[in-house]
């Protein structure tokens, strides 16, 4: 179970740094095909917004990915707690507020490892 969990956090990370990149280095090429509900010519003068919430994503990376070199398991499991919560917020917000697609995409797999790590 505990692999499990690890695999989880990780793949949690990695879709965060994905994002990150899609919003700060690939805004007006990546993020027009991702987010596609928005005009294309809104891209370029919101490169800057879409740069500073990649920064957001990014912090939440780090945060899970730091939790993988706390030497103390019961930290460990706090920060990877943490972060898991903060990405489940921030994803069923984001589900409320701009697209339902982003509970499914963001939230509901962190919500997944976050009980898998409870669990193990």
């Amino acid at each position: 179970m505990l692999i499990a969990a690890h695999i989880l956090v990780a793949l949690v990370a990695i879709e965060h740094l994905y994002i990150l990149w899609i919003e700060m280095f690939a805004w007006e090429t990546a993020g027009k095909k991702t987010f596609q509900s928005l005009p294309k010519e809104l891209f370029g003068p919101t490169k800057g917004l879409a740069a500073n919430q990649g920064l957001y994503n990014g912090f939440l990376a780090a945060g899970l990915i730091w939790s993988f070199f706390i030497p103390d398991p019961v930290w460990s499991e706090n920060i990877r707690l943490f972060f898991l919560g903060c990405v489940s917020v921030a994803g069923i917000f984001g589900a409320l507020t701009a697209s339902k697609s982003i509970f499914f995409k963001q939230a509901l797999p962190a919500i997944i490892a976050l009980i898998i790590v409870i669990l193990a």
